[in-house]
């Protein structure tokens, strides 16, 4: 039974629901009335999801690597076998590690490209077919980083920039067929992949002074626009990467003079 009482909620998938920004918008869709597919690599870490939400109704937890295509084909088997349809897939699962690229181990660019990339085209290639039978819509997690380099981060951006490229290509072609995807693109938020940053003051403080609002983002404030792009409220959004960023895209990357 679904959270709001019916048989026919719509269902949606969330990668990287574990914590963070996929931990915030499978609570956020659960409120919204969605059957949320909670998937990650750990299964404790979605439990606690679960345990924090209050029910678990609404939810059903799949222990998965977005990076294999078997793991992917048994997500979508079991999403389907439970609740008979899909409406909504949300890829935010990922992973970062910094580096120059003289020093750069080829594991850790396979794997970052294998989990930033490969993962949203394996769930989008498994998922399609359903939507397109829903009408429904993907909305993939990119990232500021997506959209412009960073110093020392150079594979994370590259799996970024393929994010946000991606985002736009399938929004081409399936637009015709009812199919809108999207991407939200955040800056800095609390998440535990930034939580070294930020646990840094003085490396905060610069994140911060770049913000117009003055802060640093949330994963509620990603979650939110998650569900807008997901819902009939954004129903003509199609091909769109929406800075999260408290402003910071605004600026043209000169520093504050006062």
């Amino acid at each position: 039974m679904a959270a709001n009482g019916t048989e026919h909620s719509k269902v949606a998938i969330v990668t990287g629901a574990g914590s963070g920004i996929g931990a915030a918008t499978a609570k956020r869709l659960a409120r919204d009335g969605y059957r949320v597919v909670l998937v990650g690599r750990t299964r404790e870490k979605l439990d606690n999801v679960v345990s924090e939400y209050g029910q678990a109704d609404p939810f059903l937890v799949q222990v998965c690597d977005v990076s294999s295509a078997k793991d992917v084909e048994a997500l979508m088997a079991a999403t389907l076998d439970s609740f008979g349809r899909l409406d909504v897939l949300v890829n935010n699962a990922g992973v970062a590690k910094p580096g120059q690229i003289v020093d750069f181990d080829q594991q850790d660019w396979e794997q970052q490209m294998a989990i930033n990339a490969g993962g949203p085209f394996l769930t989008c290639r498994a998922a399609i077919p359903h939507l397109r039978e829903s009408k429904g819509s993907v909305v993939n997690v990119s990232s500021v980083s997506g959209l412009g380099g960073d110093w020392g981060m150079f594979a994370y951006n590259a799996t970024k920039g393929a994010v946000s490229n991606l985002t736009r290509a399938l929004a081409l072609d399936l637009g015709k067929d009812g199919v809108r995807v999207n991407a939200v693109a955040p800056s800095a938020t609390r998440t535990d992949m930034a939580s070294g940053l930020l646990q840094n003051e003085e490396l905060r403080a610069k994140f911060v002074e770049r913000i117009p609002m003055g802060r640093v983002g949330d994963p509620e404030d990603v979650a939110d626009v998650i569900a807008f792009l997901a819902s009939d409220d954004a129903r003509f959004v199609n091909g769109v990467v929406l800075p999260v960023d408290g402003g910071l895209s605004a600026s043209n990357g000169q520093p504050p003079l006062g």
